[in-house]
């Protein structure tokens, strides 16, 4: 009896050591992988920061530019003589650094020359509200500053609603009302307030220089330059996104795209840059109205040219999204249908994609295009086209037979659907009014969702095989891919106006017929828009 009841009690002793064994090795693999990852992690990061540098090494050089004007104005700090002359003060100089620095020439011109017209703007002010206070007792000044400061303060943040100011200034009137309150509001407890606003005043004008010495003379970025190669990358874009979209549609061995793969897909990728750009080309716009004239014969930079050229690539990119989205329909023209049209749609977009890639090359080298971009070849290829497809009158203009045989089609599925609600409606009451046991009742319940999964694709095969029975159900997926490539072939009129007058504004060379312009797009692509820091409006 006693072995019996020890050999029970130790049973569950044994079962719960065999689960801490168990636990103790999840534990130990659980670390064991977390120690590997923790090896593996500087090596990831070495590789992502030397591909950051390598994809553009501006940006290694604006960091070190950044280190050394951090640097430099330390030094009104470090050194005892430059220390002594400005004070606590110095702090400001740092803060400008870090907050006036940018990317390119046009965001520095732009922050540093709003930070320093509204700091004199505001100490101007101030100093006026000063003098005035300082004529009258210590309670009506208290009031006065009181009133001055919602007034300024309120008049001020009305003004940031403009667009025009809300899009050049907006920093500038931050900075200004900062300054002011600071000045106006410590002129009520500070004696020398005076002293501290000229010496602040010279400690953001000791920044401002630092910053547009580095931005300007030591390998300047230009944003009209990032504009300028941002145009032509999204020519190019277009241009591959247009090939390999036809061409996928023609390929024997087309897979469907599932939506969660379509950010993975070059052709989405392509397209998606383009549109994205908005944003994007307006900041580098605004920016390059700030920069000096830097080219060669010192010509106006035509920004919002660059911007009227990116709204009408914009317009062309929903066309070419539209044909992408052609891949991926429920209704798809039979293999045997588009094998027909196969060389003549090629052809026709290599020609699109051709006349994209040479203006894309003549904005790069600053030259105007060819008179004679659009070739007789794109002609010819809209003329095969067309032949192929009025060369085919029974496939566009249906068959009798065909469709008699698919409504009967469609009148045989319909019927099996009646049928089938006929059987679940039965087998429904049956359920309802006999007695059965709950293992009956939920495998019942298992086939009865079966049976409405059944009928739910019954019922799509159905309207699918609706479709598929109208008169042109072979032509009309592919008939919309054709009409979406010679509505491209329309559009490229307005992207070829555009460039050209792009061209006269910007004062590009003129064309001649012994330059060659090589069509090639294996250049690195830039993305600029990760160049961009966001703007701080307060510090």
């Amino acid at each position: 009896m006693c072995p019996k009841v020890y050999a029970d009690a130790e049973m569950p002793m044994a079962r719960t050591g065999d689960h801490s064994t168990k636990t103790n090795g999840d534990c130990g693999k659980r670390i064991q992988k977390f120690a590997q990852k923790v090896e593996r992690c500087p090596g990831l990061v070495w590789q992502k920061m030397w591909k950051l540098g390598r994809d553009d090494p501006r940006r290694v050089i604006h960091s070190l530019k950044v280190g050394i004007s951090l640097t430099l104005v330390s030094l009104l700090y470090l050194m005892e003589p430059l220390f002594l002359g400005i004070g606590h003060n110095a702090i400001w100089a740092v803060m400008t650094v870090v907050l006036v620095l940018e990317f390119t020439v046009g965001a520095t011109l732009c922050k540093g020359l709003n930070r320093g017209f509204g700091t004199l703007l505001a100490g101007s002010l101030a100093f006026l509200m000063e003098y005035i206070a300082d004529e009258s007792g210590l309670i009506f000044r208290a009031i006065f500053i009181g009133a001055a400061v919602f007034l300024i303060g309120a008049a001020a943040t009305y003004t940031r609603f403009f667009p025009f100011i809300k899009k050049n200034y907006d920093y500038g009137v931050v900075i200004f009302l900062l300054t002011f309150n600071l000045i106006t509001v410590s002129s009520y407890r500070v004696e020398n307030v005076l002293k501290i606003a000229i010496e602040r005043l010279y400690t953001i004008a000791i920044g401002c220089g630092i910053c547009l010495i580095m931005t300007l003379l030591i390998f300047p970025n230009w944003s009209g330059q990032d504009l300028h190669n941002s145009t032509v990358s999204k020519l190019e874009r277009l241009a591959k996104s247009i090939e390999a979209c036809v061409k996928e549609y023609f390929n024997e061995n087309n897979i469907e795209i599932n939506e969660d793969e379509s950010s993975e897909d070059p052709i989405y990728e392509g397209y998606k840059a383009v549109l994205d750009s908005k944003s994007t080309d307006e900041t580098l716009a605004l920016h390059a109205s700030w920069e000096p004239r830097h080219s060669r014969y010192c010509h106006k930079f035509p920004s919002q040219q660059y911007l009227k050229l990116g709204a009408v690539l914009r317009h062309f990119c929903y066309t070419v999204v539209a044909l992408h989205g052609c891949l991926q329909t429920e209704i798809q023209a039979p293999q045997s249908v588009r094998a027909l049209f196969k060389d003549p749609c090629i052809r026709l977009a290599g020609e699109v994609a051709k006349v994209l890639m040479e203006l894309a090359n003549s904005i790069r080298k600053r030259c105007h295009c060819s008179p004679e971009i659009l070739s007789d070849h794109l002609q010819e290829a809209l003329k095969d086209l067309n032949t192929a497809i009025t060369s085919q009158p029974r496939l566009f203009f249906g068959s009798k037979i065909n469709q008699d045989s698919n409504m009967l089609a469609v009148a045989a599925t319909a019927h099996a659907s009646q049928e089938h609600q006929k059987d679940s409606r039965v087998s429904t009451s049956s359920v309802r009014t006999d007695p059965s046991t709950l293992l009956e009742r939920r495998n019942r319940r298992v086939s009865e969702q079966s049976k409405e999964a059944e009928l739910k694709l019954l019922r799509r095969l159905s309207s699918k095989i609706a479709i598929t029975s109208l008169e042109f159900s072979e032509a009309l997926p592919f008939a919309a891919f054709a009409s979406l490539l010679v509505e491209m072939v329309a559009k490229l009129d307005h992207i070829i106006e555009e460039v050209e007058e792009l061209g006269r504004k910007a004062c590009f060379k003129e064309y001649k017929h012994c330059d060659q312009i090589v069509v090639t797009s294996e250049r690195p692509q830039i993305i600029v828009d990760q160049n961009n820091f966001p703007s701080h409006g307060a510090e």
